[in-house]
Order: structure tokens, then C-alpha cells, then sequence
């Protein structure tokens, strides 16, 4: 089982490494706040996978403690959209819905082939659920992305952005707090009696 987890963790680290390069390229030439957490999701992603690598082979404890660090780097990463969304309120743009809209598709694509990879694994130990938590977050946020960029064409105005990035950064604080959540409690049940 380790070694499958292990082929798995490799596959989707280096399909979100990649991601994320792309997608923040895509978010600073297009200027769109959702955008860029849906990059800076995909970098947690990656930062995630990697730590999960290690904590393959490990005990329960490592992994809870794996686990906890997962769900503090994505509440870091709603944290810096949040920075951005209060920066879009006072020095409102418009951002380009053509990139918004192919970044997302793309996005959609690496991270669907990412879901399907963890799918079965996703029950197997907090170390695999907390990785397929994240890749289901992504999927959300590469469709609201979408979404986004064709409210940014229909109304000619960037609040669509912004509404979705706060929706994003919902998401991922209610991801973070039950990764975290799960996490305490696996470590509280290894601690001796």
C-alpha cells in the first residue's frame, strides 16, 4: 500500500507543481484575485504532496502531525487571498476573463486527473485523506474560477472576482479547520493513557 501511495503522491506533486507556475503566470498577466488563489492552491498542493511523500512510511503520530502542518499552510493560503481581495477593494481592476477562463480549464483538467489519481486512496490513512481533501478543493476552485471569468465578461466588472475569491477563501478556511480539526484529534487518540 505504501509504495501505491507513494507512485500517487509523485504523480500529483509534480502535476501541481507545474500547475502552479502556470496558473500564477496566467493570474498576474490577467490581474484576477480568484485566479491567484486557485495558483496558490495548487502550491500548498504541491508543498502538501511532497510533505506526504514523507509521511508515508511513517506512524500514526507523523502523519497526524503532517496533517496539521497540511491544514496550516491552507489557512495560509486563504489568508494571502484574503491580503489580495481587501487590495482589489481599494485599487479596483478589471481582469482579463479570456485568462481566467483558459487558466481555470486548465487547471481543471491537471487537478480532475489529480482527484481521479487519489480517489483511491482517500480513505486509507489521515496522511491520504488530507491530501484528497486538497484535490477536491481544487476542483471547486477551478469551476468558480470559470464561472468567474464569464460574470467578469457578462457584467464588465471585476466584483465578480473578488466575490468569488471570497468564496474560495471560505473554502479554504473551512478546509483548513477540518483538516487541523482531524489532525488534533488523531494526535490527542496516539498520546498514551
Amino acid at each position: 500500500m505504501r509504495e501505491r501511495q507513494r507512485g500517487t503522491l509523485k504523480a500529483v506533486l509534480v502535476v501541481n507543481a507545474v500547475m502552479f507556475v502556470v496558473i500564477v503566470g496566467g493570474a498576474v498577466y490577467g490581474k484576477s484575485t480568484a485566479l491567484l488563489s486557485d495558483s496558490l492552491d495548487n502550491l500548498g498542493d504541491a508543498l502538501t504532496y511532497g510533505l506526504s511523500l514523507y509521511a508515508v512510511s511513517k506512524e500514526a503520530t507523523t502523519k497526524a502531525k503532517v496533517a496539521l502542518f497540511k491544514g496550516s499552510l491552507i489557512l495560509i493560503g486563504a489568508c494571502v487571498v484574503l491580503a489580495q481581495i481587501i487590495q482589489r477593494l481599494i485599487e479596483p481592476v478589471l481582469p482579463s476573463y479570456e485568462i481566467m477562463g483558459a487558466f481555470s480549464l486548465a487547471g481543471l483538467a491537471a487537478n480532475s486527473l489529480c482527484l481521479f489519481l487519489l480517489w483511491k486512496h482517500r480513505n486509507e490513512d489521515i496522511n491520504m485523506s488530507s491530501v484528497w481533501e486538497c484535490s477536491r478543493n481544487d476542483i471547486a476552485s477551478n469551476l468558480s474560477v470559470f464561472f468567474t471569468a464569464g460574470a467578469v465578461w457578462f457584467f464588465e466588472s471585476g466584483w465578480a472576482d473578488i466575490v468569488v475569491a471570497s468564496c474560495l477563501v471560505m473554502l479554504l478556511l473551512n478546509s483548513s479547520f477540518r483538516v487541523i480539526r482531524s489532525a488534533l484529534r488523531e494526535l490527542h487518540e496516539s498520546l498514551p493513557l
